[in-house]
């Protein structure tokens, strides 16, 4: 990866690689992903930045492993997979959050463990993400807002949250201070 510029720049190659593989056409891949076809293209530019739950939708719909996807490199382990404090595999895919994905190099995983910090930011910037999966959140240091649909939700360390990932969600730090958690799609 180049580290002049944003890590969904070298995603999209990949995204765009696999729909040539799969001899789809931009349309064919939208529909079947459940997104505007607009979103594939810009996604395949990298002209748009790629949410995590895109690239866990294109993994699981495409039966493709999550880090091929991210990284572009095979996961392979098969029996245990140990990440140390601060190893995991940066996943620097948006400007406001900081990803590590945690067992990216588990082959076959049926889940896709993440230690997220997101800054704090005005309530008007939330950006709303949904996917197909559950996920769960749990704090581990500062205090985090989760809107999950019209209902918002004030964590703090040590507090969880289980969600199906299609209701729309958005999440931010508290009190000027970012948030960092354990974020389990599944």
């Amino acid at each position: 990866m180049d580290a002049q510029q944003p890590a969904y720049k070298d995603i999209a190659p990949r995204l765009r690689g696999l729909r040539d593989a799969m001899d789809l056409s931009e349309e064919d891949m939208a529909a079947q992903l459940g997104v505007p076809a607009a979103d594939v293209l810009g996604y395949e530019s990298g002209e748009q930045e790629i949410p995590v739950s895109y690239l866990f939708n294109v993994a699981q719909v495409f039966q493709v492993d999550l880090t091929v996807l991210m990284s572009g490199k095979e996961a392979h382990l098969h029996t245990a997979s140990l990440v140390k404090k601060g190893k995991g595999m940066s996943v620097e895919r948006r400007k406001d959050y900081d990803y590590k994905s945690l067992a990216y190099r588990f082959v076959g995983r049926k889940m896709e463990p993440f230690v997220v910090t997101v800054p704090p930011k005005d309530k008007h910037a939330l950006t709303f993400n949904e996917h197909p999966g559950q996920e769960f959140i749990h704090v581990l240091s500062g205090k985090l807002e989760i809107t999950l649909g019209s209902t918002v939700h004030v964590m703090e360390p040590g507090d969880s949250l289980y969600f199906t990932s299609r209701t729309p969600h958005a999440l931010r730090g508290l009190d000027g201070q970012p948030a960092e958690f354990l974020d389990v799609i599944i």
